[in-house]
């Protein structure tokens, strides 16, 4: 994956865009609900913690870590959250998408779908993966479910995995969707319109 490229990756409902400085404003109001961030390793619900996010996830992809995302909702034109490919390795054919959040207000309304579709995609038939991988704080029930609707393998639980909010030690749920899984899930879950485009 090149870190120095600019993604685009857009359908009918979503475009999903580097990430920038500039996306402070249009970020500030839609992640200020303190409920989006209860099991993220972070907190971004202000306005010194969304800056210090974005700086994060800045860095990351200058290291060649992280290549975060911003989600815009093409409905509304508005900026809608963030997500990220990241744990890229070329060798294994393997990328993990997470650091994904979507404002209160966009959740469960299919942007959530249409984002996804847009990476699996990217991943498996740009990028050559034979495998994508999610996690989630053990604890978010509402992510593991949104993760199990998009037809991804939930395939156990780390323990004790990493440090979260406050130094505490969170359980991971490991969830998967590998190359044979993708053809199915595309016609099955992913029913997008003709005009994706990367």
């Amino acid at each position: 994956m090149d870190f120095t490229h600019d993604i685009i990756l857009e359908n009918e409902r979503v475009q999903l865009r580097p990430l920038a400085t500039t996306d402070y404003e249009s970020l500030l109001s839609v992640a200020a609900d303190p409920e989006l961030w209860a099991y993220t390793l972070t907190r971004a619900d202000d306005a010194i913690g969304l800056a210090a996010y974005i700086a994060q996830a800045l860095d990351g992809r200058e290291r060649g870590l992280r290549y975060p995302l911003l989600i815009i909702d093409k409905q509304t034109g508005l900026a809608a959250g963030s997500t990220s490919f990241y744990n890229v390795s070329a060798e294994e054919a393997r990328i993990s998408i997470g650091y994904t959040w979507l404002g209160t207000e966009f959740q469960r309304t299919g942007l959530n779908r249409a984002c996804k579709y847009l990476l699996l995609r990217y991943a498996f038939d740009v990028l050559g993966c034979e495998r994508v991988e999610l996690e989630t704080d053990a604890r978010n029930t509402k992510s593991r479910e949104a993760m199990r609707r998009l037809g991804a393998t939930e395939e156990g639980t780390l323990r004790s995995h990493r440090y979260t909010q406050g130094g505490v030690r969170r359980d991971t749920v490991i969830f998967s969707v590998i190359r044979p899984d993708w053809d199915e899930l595309r016609a099955r879950v992913f029913r997008q319109t003709d005009d994706d485009r990367t």
